[in-house]
């Protein structure tokens, strides 16, 4: 789907198409050309209207790719993810966006799941303020936009790490280990998406590219300061995992121990009975214990009563139990 905004004599309207004239630099006119999920035809518009290099083209056609910033003759190509976090899959999914910025004009290309370009596409009928500062202000916006969308989704995953590690002391069941470790997937793809555009958004507010004024800069640094906090949570998040990881397998292994204890200590305490009861069940002549032959079971089971708890006193001085 294309929609087409201009911006012309302090208006800013929806147009079927698009006049060649709009483009001009001295027309006085501001033109936004949104394409979501574009098909190939709709595409043709890129490189028949606006004349855009063809490497240029073909990555904007492309399902997603790596995120960059890329001056060509007389415009400037960046692409940047927006991103949503699934719980089910353990990881964030990327909508990828590419943006054609021009001196009067920005054309926007995406699969159409982006919230922020649907929210200021609904807007910009009514607000002339969107288009009306310019392409560039416009592609601030949008970029803007998507990074404040970023802190909700970290959000989502910051809450499941927290639940993770009251599970861990908590409810440590076998199966932490593997919500531990997607856990871990998802951190990983947060930082994946986020790092690289880092330094896409600060390249912007360095003014490394002829399209970006000084003041276009400043708001510029802003979105970077906001990325760079989320790109630190990222690195929080890969700490705090390690963590709840290295946690988890130290209480399951304290459990262990604790059982292996429990264990030892019954088959401690049951030799002196075994030994016993192996000495006096020998089928060769032993010393009787005062009293008849049916005494001596008495004995055995008593010495063997004695033994136990003795060992049990002193376990239980030497606080092994």
């Amino acid at each position: 789907m294309i929609t087409i905004f201009v911006h012309r004599n302090g208006v800013t309207e929806q147009a079927a198409s698009i006049d060649r004239a709009w483009l001009d630099p001295g027309s006085g006119s501001y033109v936004w050309v949104d394409l979501a999920a574009p098909s190939i035809p709709e595409s043709l518009i890129l490189s028949d209207t606006f004349k855009f290099h063809p490497l240029s083209v073909e990555d904007a056609m492309a399902p997603v790719e790596y995120p960059k910033a890329e001056p060509y003759n007389g415009y400037l190509y960046v692409i940047l993810h927006g991103i949503d976090f699934r719980a089910a899959e353990h990881g964030f999914a990327t909508h990828d966006v590419d943006f054609f910025l021009g001196p009067n004009y920005l054309v926007t290309v995406h699969d159409g799941m982006s919230r922020s370009i649907v929210e200021l596409r609904d807007h910009c009928p009514r607000n002339t303020k969107i288009l009306g500062e310019g392409p560039v202000a416009l592609f601030h916006r949008i970029v803007d936009s998507m990074v404040e969308h970023y802190r909700p989704e970290v959000e989502k995953l910051e809450e499941r790490l927290n639940e993770l590690e009251k599970e861990v002391f908590e409810n440590p069941r076998p199966e932490l280990v593997r919500d531990i470790l997607d856990e871990k997937r998802a951190v990983s793809s947060l930082r994946r998406v986020i790092i690289p555009q880092r330094d896409v958004v600060g390249r912007l507010a360095r003014r490394d590219f002829a399209e970006i004024s000084v003041e276009m800069s400043f708001r510029f640094r802003d979105v970077y300061d906001h990325i760079v906090r989320i790109a630190d949570d990222g690195m929080i998040f890969q700490d705090r995992i390690t963590g709840i990881l290295d946690a988890h397998l130290s209480n399951v292994s304290n459990r262990l121990n604790e059982v292996m204890k429990v264990l030892t200590v019954v088959s401690v305490i049951f030799m002196p009975g075994t030994l016993l009861a192996g000495l006096w069940g020998m089928n060769v002549p032993l010393p009787h214990l005062p009293g008849g032959d049916g005494a001596q079971f008495w004995w055995v089971l008593g010495m063997s009563a004695i033994v136990i708890v003795g060992l049990l006193a002193w376990f239980r001085r030497s606080r092994w139990i």
